[in-house]
């Protein structure tokens, strides 16, 4: 099977959320309820479950985590590299660097399940769950406007962030989750990713392109091209396994999560332009994504 059609059902999904948005006329608020159904519940579920049935050791788990952390400070970097370059308004350049370094994670376990099986998804569920509080502390230390424990406040109170410390605990633990608790979480975390593609579909948006265009468009290339390019670097200087190696690239050219948006609206940012990106991010990966899983091959 080609890598175009094992990534093609979760665009596919994605254009069903637009659709049933846009088309269909289902309400908006539908799609609010739903995504916060997807980030509370059924996604942390899923992780949870990934990582304990994932046969990790510490010496295993914590090289992929520091492979993750060495890419997540390359984005953030990147993303800041634009002030002394572009000289934006900081407004613009805090709402928008998240961009450049946070992530779909609905389609990155989605697709690392259809190219790596649950082997490949757990590893994913690693590397998400590593990379969250990164990209979290990054976004609202560059959106604050003020030292204040607003940054902790998010971290502690992190659904997919708590549900990987308690899945990677139980998993080196060797801590035994019956097996009706097994089935549960697995159950609903097999609803997390359909649904969330569609929620993703439903926020789709290219207004407000105008006035932040420059930024939008670095942060754009860091994201799909830049990031992509260092994960490879990392890959070839670290000792993961291929599989490790391919979702370390795929984890990298993802597109921007829609929580940067919401964040962003959160703290006074410029929801507009992140909206925006994100959405083009999301559009644009549908190409970006096969043909760096092609070069890869080769």
């Amino acid at each position: 099977m080609s890598i175009v059609t094992l990534v093609l059902p979760d665009f596919l999904l994605i254009a069903l959320g637009w659709c049933l948005l846009h088309q269909l006329k289902y309400k908006a608020e539908f799609f609010s309820t739903a995504e916060k159904l997807v980030y509370f519940v059924l996604f942390p579920a899923l992780l949870f479950a990934s990582i304990v049935r994932a046969p990790l050791s510490f010496g295993d788990a914590s090289n992929l985590m520091l492979a993750t952390v060495m890419l997540m400070v390359a984005g953030i970097a990147l993303a800041w590299l634009a002030v002394p370059f572009l000289k934006p308004d900081p407004v613009v350049q805090a709402s928008l660097a998240q961009c450049a370094y946070r992530f779909n994670t609905y389609m990155g376990l989605s697709l690392s399940l259809s190219l790596a099986g649950q082997d490949g998804q757990s590893i994913m569920a690693i590397i998400v769950g590593c990379a969250v509080p990164i990209a979290n502390v990054a976004a609202v230390t560059g959106l604050a406007k003020r030292q204040d424990n607003r940054i902790l406040v998010e971290l502690f109170r992190n659904p997919l962030i708590l549900a990987t410390v308690a899945g990677l605990a139980c998993n080196l633990g060797g801590v035994e989750i019956p097996t009706f608790a097994m089935d549960t979480l697995q159950r609903l975390g097999a609803c997390a990713i359909a649904l969330g593609l569609i929620c993703v579909g439903a926020t789709l948006s290219i207004d407000g392109l105008a006035s932040s265009a420059r930024v939008m468009s670095w942060m754009i290339v860091v994201r799909l091209l830049l990031m992509p390019c260092v994960a490879l670097m990392i890959g070839w200087v670290m000792p993961l396994s291929p599989t490790e190696q391919q979702m370390l690239l795929l984890f990298s050219a993802l597109p921007t999560a829609s929580t940067a948006y919401i964040l962003a609206v959160r703290m006074g940012g410029d929801g507009r332009s992140v909206a925006a990106t994100t959405s083009l991010t999301t559009m644009l990966s549908a190409l970006s994504i096969p043909l760096w899983l092609y070069l890869r091959a080769f």
